[in-house]
């Protein structure tokens, strides 16, 4: 048996008075107490109130159950009145914790809404106000929060609040959760995803391609899975049950080399491509006209979202010169947005002429003709504004209505 040495002097416990070297600094930590609201809504509609009434005190239609920050909830109207010694001269209204719960604490707003446009609802809020004695707190199941007499009944009757014999009743909550954030043992930074650069490095290097495609005599090369995995026309192309596995190169008709060639940017790269660089051109027209262009293919390939990025583009670009074609084209593919945005800018006194003066415009007669009616409607309107406009000026000005009637001049 081995015998342990004795060191005297030495001994394994530390005195009382002191620490070790390493323990007479403690690391200090910190960690933080957060206390804030999950806040949720839900609109309540009462159809047929007039049939409500009557059905007697303590009676109440109830809305359908909703979750907010993990508890149900639901709304009580009472038509009559929920206490007695009212005698129904009052409605009232309550929300009531509708799940297990305990001590449940949570804001509350009922509001009533206004149904004229005037957005005179009437709102009784917890939210945006100092609480003296905190959150209103729910000790079980069936508890509620609200008003004996929230609104009085003849009053209601006689408001804008009721409207085709239908309330409209919004509730809002706002549940109090509390917990604790440590410090944070470690934190890596994650970067964005860059799997579009990947992408498009692949399509610039040239690598692993397996079709061609001959644009107006230039020849461009792609991956067929990449192009089936945007585009469910090229899915259908390549990988449906017409597809023609033999084909090697596919001839694009009726699209310029530099529109195919910002076609298979977006694809890989998903972002419209520097216009410069494809035409040599720097200006509005060029964008304009590229654009175009890549609306018209986006729809031929079903990409929405180039379809939509050509879609903004070119209502931010909306010009005197172009704007009848781009109408034309959004007739043509269903741009209900844009085809808004052209109408109301042509339709101004101030474009109109100027427009009908374009060749777009006379593209715009010849491949649309049922967007001129369209148009007249839009000038009809924008005409009865301005003689609106006009009227009040003049009464203004000289003190006379657009009858001629003189009126007292504001000052």
């Amino acid at each position: 048996m081995g015998v342990g040495r004795v060191c005297k002097g030495f001994s394994a416990d530390w005195p009382s008075s002191s620490f070790p070297p390493s323990a007479q600094t403690p690391a200090e930590t910190t960690s933080t107490s957060v206390t804030q609201t999950v806040n949720g809504s839900h609109e309540f509609k009462i159809s047929g109130y007039s049939l409500s009434k009557g059905m007697g005190i303590g009676k109440y239609v109830a809305s359908d159950m909703f979750t907010v920050g993990g508890y149900s909830w639901a709304i009580y109207f009472y038509p009559d009145g929920k206490s007695l010694e009212d005698g129904a001269a009052y409605v009232s209204l309550f929300i009531a914790l509708a799940s297990e719960g305990t001590d449940v604490r949570a804001l509350f707003e009922l509001a009533l809404l206004d149904q004229s446009g005037k957005e005179q609802h009437k709102v009784h809020s917890h939210f945006g106000r100092n609480l003296e004695a905190g959150p209103y707190t729910l000790k079980y199941r069936g508890s509620m929060w609200g008003y004996k007499r929230f609104f009085k009944r003849t009053a209601l009757e006689e408001s804008d609040y009721l409207k085709d014999d239908c309330l409209s009743i919004r509730c809002s909550v706002g549940v109090v959760k509390s917990h604790t954030e440590g410090p944070k043992i470690y934190e890596i930074p994650v970067p964005p995803s860059d799997i579009n650069e990947h992408f498009g490095q692949l399509l610039w290097r040239g690598e692993g391609t397996d079709i061609m495609f001959d644009v107006d005599g230039e020849i461009f090369n792609a991956h067929k899975l990449v192009l089936a995995a945007r585009s469910p026309v090229f899915m259908a192309q390549f990988f449906g049950p017409m597809k023609d596995s033999n084909k090697e190169c596919i001839k694009v008709e009726d699209m310029e080399a530099p529109v195919f060639k910002a076609l298979l940017h977006f694809i890989y790269w998903d972002c419209l491509p520097d216009i410069e660089d494809l035409t040599g051109f720097n200006t509005k027209c060029a964008s304009t006209l590229m654009a175009q262009h890549l609306l018209a293919a986006s729809d031929q390939y079903a990409l929405e979202r180039l379809r939509l990025l050509c879609e903004a583009k070119l209502c931010e670009e909306v010009a005197i010169n172009t704007v009848a074609t781009t109408l034309a084209l959004a007739e043509q593919h269903h741009c209900l947005q844009l085809k808004s945005v052209c109408l109301k800018f042509v339709a101004l006194p101030e474009n109109l002429r100027a427009v009908m003066q374009t060749e777009g415009f006379e593209y715009l007669k010849m491949s649309c003709p049922s967007v001129l009616t369209e148009l007249l409607e839009y000038v009809a309107r924008t005409g009865e504004h301005l003689a609106i406009v006009r009227d009040h000026t003049m009464e203004a000005l000289d003190g006379s209505d657009a009858n001629g009637r003189r009126v007292k001049q504001r000052v």
